[in-house]
């Protein structure tokens, strides 16, 4: 019988696909867009990340989401720094979010109040994916827009306090194999992986209606 972990991955690898090879995101790292763009894209996740990261605290204690609360991975401090370097010091005042972007965001702060299972779901598909598949989007960022490597405009994706980021995957799996929830809830909180990969590929296809450059 396969681990949770392994569950979750192959459940969500269709969604997780679709998201990778979206055409804002091709786009993106095919160095076709502008920085414009890529501070755009940065917006979106503060939304996100201020929903993931906002409710962390009372969910602390929490038995099935509490031992994923691990203040190394929260990225809004980051994300801040990013959006000051990309929009200047007064960014907050023009800060904007695709309606898409709420909805996502509304969905998490939902998974906050009233299920730490979908926290976990929304908690997974975004931390996993920023310490693995963001690694590529910050080496083309810097490549593509000069910002200086692991510096101000990418470090959102520069996890300074996870000194191994395969040993830290490793212990990730192996708390959602360890995860306290039957198989019934299991399945739902796959069910939510699969909606947060959908989700976040609905917002890469708004940004790419405000960049259309493929055709």
């Amino acid at each position: 019988m396969d681990s949770f972990s392994t569950v979750i991955r192959t459940a969500s690898h269709e969604q997780h696909v679709e998201a990778e090879t979206s055409t804002f995101m091709s786009d993106l790292l095919g160095g076709r867009l502008g920085v414009n763009a890529y501070a755009r894209y940065t917006e979106q996740l503060w939304f996100v990340y201020a929903a993931l990261e906002g409710g962390a605290g009372r969910l602390a204690s929490d038995p099935v989401a509490g031992p994923f609360i691990r203040p190394e991975l929260f990225r809004l401090r980051a994300l801040e720094r990013d959006l000051e370097h990309l929009r200047g010091p007064g960014w907050r005042s023009t800060l904007t979010a695709l309606p898409v972007t709420r909805a996502y965001a509304e969905r998490v702060e939902e998974c906050v109040r009233a299920w730490p299972g979908g926290y976990v779901a929304h908690h997974y598909t975004r931390y996993l994916g920023d310490l693995s598949g963001g690694q590529i989007i910050r080496d083309r960022a810097e490549r593509t827009w000069g910002f200086a490597k692991k510096g101000d405009g990418v470090r959102f994706y520069v996890f300074e306090e996870i000194a191994n980021p395969a040993a830290f995957k490793r212990t990730y799996r192996e708390l959602l194999d360890a995860l306290p929830a039957d198989e019934l809830e299991r399945q739902r909180i796959v069910s939510e992986c699969k909606r947060a990969f959908a989700l976040n590929t609905a917002v890469f296809g708004a940004l790419g209606e405000e960049f259309p450059l493929s055709a």
